[in-house]
């Protein structure tokens, strides 16, 4: 299986997306923003953005490490820790 490489776009509509770079299809992550925080964050969207996809990437990557694979009856929203982001 070759690499796939990511890139965060700004779709016509304002929103921010990860997508594969040689793929068209609906991307992984969208993240959009009210007018208010985009005034509260003064064109600092794009930053807030990466930063948000890079700490999904870091969780994930988190969450999949601490996961049991072999249990085949292991229930993924049981072991799933519930948090509350401010």
């Amino acid at each position: 299986m070759s690499p796939s490489f990511f890139e965060i776009v700004q779709l016509a509509d304002g929103d921010y997306a990860l997508r594969r770079v040689d793929d068209d299809a609906a991307p992984l992550v969208r993240i959009s923003f009210s007018e208010e925080a985009r005034e509260m964050m003064d064109d600092r969207d794009l930053n807030v953005a990466k930063a948000m996809i890079a700490a999904g990437i870091e969780a994930a990557g988190t969450v999949a490490h601490d996961l049991d694979w072999d249990d085949d009856e292991h229930e993924l929203s049981d072991s799933q820790p519930r948090y509350t982001l401010h």
